[in-house]
């Protein structure tokens, strides 16, 4: 049925070369239409959208608490992966999936403000005293703490599937 035809569209483009003008390339670009040859991928400005999606969701400056900030980024992400489930390059959901959840650490650690609160809640957590008064005491900001062993250890990733927020790949 000629499906020859229309497995691949040629596009060819005509640039100049040089600054006279003179030469001429020629570049043949080969783009699929019916035939799928490589996994499905999800494309980079989806990527930007859903971190720009989850940076509003999940602002340290929203003032909400960590339970509605995390049952609407729930959401978010249960729409999100009803149509990007079925992509088949696991990494980009295993890098944004460790994004999402630095992103809650990073906000948790910022609703708890002050060292001492801080030093309590991690010790709550089951962090050792030396580790926790490190971690409480440091003077690097929020984004860079939320991926330290402390913060790793008082919300590991079980704790935010007991908030109901759906993992991102089958195996994470």
């Amino acid at each position: 049925m000629g499906s020859d035809v229309f497995q691949a569209q040629l596009r060819v483009s005509t640039r100049t070369l040089g600054a006279s003008g003179g030469e001429t390339s020629t570049t043949i670009h080969r783009r699929r239409l019916s035939v799928r040859s490589g996994p499905w991928r999800i494309a980079p400005k989806a990527v930007l959208r859903f971190k720009e999606r989850a940076r509003e969701l999940t602002s340290r400056t929203r003032g909400v608490s960590i339970e509605r900030m995390a049952e609407e980024l729930a959401r978010y992400l249960r729409g999100w992966i009803g149509y990007f489930g079925k992509c088949e390059t696991p990494s980009v959901l295993h890098r944004l999936a460790e994004w999402t959840r630095r992103r809650l650490r990073s906000a948790i650690w910022k609703q708890w403000k002050r060292g001492p609160k801080r030093f309590a809640e991690l010790r709550k957590r089951g962090v050792g005293p030396d580790l926790a008064a490190k971690t409480a005491g440091s003077a690097h900001g929020p984004w860079p703490l939320a991926n330290s062993l402390a913060l790793a250890l008082a919300l590991p990733n079980t704790y935010f599937v007991s908030l109901g927020i759906p993992p991102l790949t089958v195996c994470q």
